[in-house]
């Protein structure tokens, strides 16, 4: 089978998360780049990246890549390339995006306009034909540009798979649910251990965990756009990646994952978005504040989105919030805690140093994941 070069975009400092993934889906990877990761892959590949993959932003196939300097460079480097390999002649066709960093083409709309041009007259002169009805499939390119070199691709996703489709009810301020699936791969969490998200919002934390832990696919129950190019991928390769999906499903398993919020009603859109998600039974939600947060059990974690205090009236009493988070967990004998926010002074706060600090970029807001790690639990006798 034909082998393509794709390439799975994700947030920016989250890129080892996203390699783990593909090696573990068995494809080689090519390049680590800020934000993206390129791997290698034939047409079942597409299905099973956009199905399984966690952490990735979308799922992108490269039909190229060249320098250009000059509006003519970019335009004989987009009509060189073999669009009629991958769009048929009656497939539909536009830039959807294109981005520019540190390169002297810079705007938007002319690069858009330009590669449009460009791709139509390299399949005029392929098919022989001056109008294209483009009435068939979709085929959005997005196009990026660093340091003068421009890299072209295909969208092979359609909308952006943190779309998983069972969050139609969100908080003030949720997390994607992308970000919060990687955030829970960092952490050593595992499905036998104790998670509490005492901010849960929406309950993306808790459902992406229990997501994990039923061993549940993110792609399994939501459509991609590359479904219509079957001039492409045939389409019995994506039924047998849903089926290779269904075959890993185990919601038998018995697992501790709870969410509290102090608002009752988002406590019960989060418990609606779980139903959605086919995880309900395996979460437990509560209303309830973090002063309250208190658990007879060692060794468990605290992964959490609490308030930022974007809002004026927020910041005067988040130095109290983080204090009653710092109490709290003082109280929870062994666990580890891990929060992500853009609140620089939360260890003042908390009153403790975390051992570990990341920076990630939460869309255009820089935030901080704070990781204050707990005692490993000891090791389970291998004959029990």
């Amino acid at each position: 089978m034909k082998k393509f070069e794709l390439i799975a975009p994700c947030h920016f400092g989250l890129e080892a998360v996203l390699k783990r993934e593909i090696y573990d889906l068995g494809y080689e990877i090519t390049s680590v780049e800020d934000g993206r990761v390129t791997f290698e892959g034939d047409a079942e590949a597409i299905c099973r990246a956009n199905i399984f993959l966690r952490t990735a932003e979308r799922v992108l196939l490269k039909v190229g890549k060249f320098k250009a300097v000059t509006f003519d460079e970019l335009f004989e480097g987009i009509k060189a390339l073999p669009w009629e390999a991958y769009i048929p002649e009656d497939g539909r066709s536009w830039v959807k995006k294109a981005s520019s960093i540190k390169s002297k083409l810079f705007s938007p709309s002319d690069i858009q306009s330009i590669v449009k041009k460009a791709m139509v007259e390299r399949m005029k002169q392929y098919h022989n034909v001056e109008w294209f009805a483009e009435t068939g499939a979709n085929y959005p390119v997005r196009i990026f540009l660093y340091k003068d070199e421009v890299t072209v691709t295909i969208d092979t996703s359609g909308e952006s798979l943190h779309k998983r489709g069972y969050r139609t009810l969100s908080s003030k301020a949720p997390i994607t649910e992308t970000l919060a699936a990687a955030l829970i791969m960092l952490t050593p969490w595992k499905r036998d251990r104790i998670l509490v998200d005492p901010f849960c919002g929406s309950g993306t934390f808790p459902i992406e965990a229990a997501l994990i832990a039923a061993n549940i696919a993110p792609g399994m129950s939501r459509e991609f756009l590359a479904e219509q190019w079957t001039n492409l991928i045939p389409k019995q390769l994506w039924y047998d990646s849903v089926s290779e999906a269904e075959e890993l499903v185990d919601t038998e398993i018995k697992v501790d994952i709870q969410g509290y919020d102090i608002d009752g009603e988002v406590v019960k859109a989060a418990r609606e978005n779980a139903r959605r998600a086919g995880v309900e039974h395996l979460i437990h939600f509560q209303q309830r504040e973090v002063a309250d947060l208190s658990h007879p059990k060692k060794y468990g974690f605290v992964i959490t989105n609490p308030p930022y205090g974007e809002r004026l009236e927020e910041k005067e009493t988040l130095g109290a919030l983080y204090t009653q988070i710092g109490k709290a967990y003082q109280r929870l004998d062994s666990w580890s805690m891990y929060l992500i926010t853009g609140y620089e002074d939360a260890p003042k706060h908390i009153g403790r140093k975390p051992d570990k600090n990341r920076k990630i970029y939460n869309g255009m807001l820089k935030t901080y994941f704070y990781q204050f790690l707990g005692p490993r639990p000891p090791k389970k006798d291998k004959q029990a």
